[in-house]
């Protein structure tokens, strides 16, 4: 579909072999505001409404801009692409930019569309029609009451539910990913089981110590009794390669359940050998994220790592292997 990548973008080229992915956030802005949401390095909504003095980046690009880098990246070799947010539907880009998939999906390019759901209702008649692979929902929550405690809403869970049978309706593969942590602890089972009944694949998420959740109850034993549930079910097989955390895969009544483990490995190059906050770093080197604000960074906890890419007769492909190639070298 595209030619290949030029010879100087081999540092971009090795990042994407080993299964590297491009997530492209549309917005910082979302209207829930879970207490442990990153918001892709940006100020999350849970901290700029309790501070209206922070607030998160601007946007400074437009959806032909945003398409034209993503396909850029795609030529390097990139065959995973995320949308992500805050709420991606939320944004304005979400439409021009979702809806020019095809101009560089297909083959073994992927994109796939991250979101809390609520949105999805309203936005299925346009958004079926994008060449999107799958929908992942984020599933924290199977009560109202959990809900309103992880994402400080008034809203009903059964919005976020709503969301999820309208993209069953639109889409083959529709996912969700559950943070475990100790407010949704005891509904692990049943999340778990609302995906089987549904045939929905899902991933629980490990909670690991971040400067975002310092102080919360550890819910270690919470994933121990879902480990144990899933081990009784199904053969276990871990997966450790490529970049970015290990996972335990199962396989329950045909339907796919992963686990995110930590313990499994995290994937660090040369830049994170010196980095002050390599002990809080739970994640590693697996993503390049492109943002509203035009910039694209390799880390969530180093905003001097970012790069700007609004800079006038800027050839993406070149700076950002250059990039790379810096951060992978300790050099950036």
């Amino acid at each position: 579909m595209y030619a290949p990548a030029p010879a100087d973008t081999t540092a971009l080229a090795n990042f994407a072999a080993l299964r590297g992915q491009l997530r492209v956030s549309l917005t910082p802005r979302c209207p829930i505001s879970c207490w442990f949401c990153h918001n892709e390095a940006d100020v999350p909504p849970h901290l700029y409404r309790s501070d209206p003095t922070t607030q998160p980046r601007k946007r400074r690009v437009d959806g032909p801009w945003m398409t034209a880098r993503i396909a850029s990246l795609v030529r390097s070799g990139i065959r995973r692409v995320y949308f992500t947010g805050g709420e991606p539907l939320a944004s304005p880009l979400a439409k021009p930019v979702l809806t020019s998939c095809r101009e560089w999906t297909g083959d073994d390019v992927t994109a796939a569309l991250i979101t809390n759901g609520l949105p999805l209702r309203k936005a299925m008649p346009w958004l079926r029609t994008c060449a999107i692979d799958k929908v992942k929902v984020s599933l924290h929550y199977l009560s109202d009451a959990s809900f309103h405690a992880i994402a400080k809403t008034p809203l009903p869970v059964a919005r976020v539910l709503d969301g999820i049978d309208a993209a069953r309706d639109g889409f083959e593969r529709v996912e969700l990913n559950t943070l475990v942590q100790d407010v949704n602890a005891h509904e692990l089972d049943a999340i778990l089981d609302y995906a089987l009944e549904r045939r929905l694949p899902v991933q629980f998420i490990e909670l690991v110590g971040t400067p975002h959740n310092t102080g919360r109850p550890n819910p270690a034993a919470a994933m121990s009794r879902l480990l144990a549930r899933l081990r009784a079910a199904s053969p276990e097989r871990v997966e450790v390669a490529g970049v970015g955390q290990g996972r335990r895969v199962f396989a329950v009544d045909g339907v796919e359940v992963e686990v995110i483990d930590h313990t499994l490995g995290r994937h660090h190059v040369g830049q994170c050998g010196t980095c002050p906050l390599k002990t809080v770093c739970v994640e590693g080197f697996w993503a390049l994220r492109l943002n509203h604000d035009g910039a694209l960074s390799p880390c969530l906890l180093r905003d001097d790592l970012r790069l700007d890419l609004t800079v006038e007769d800027n050839d993406t492909l070149r700076s950002v292997a250059a990039h790379v190639a810096a951060f992978t070298e300790g050099i950036l």
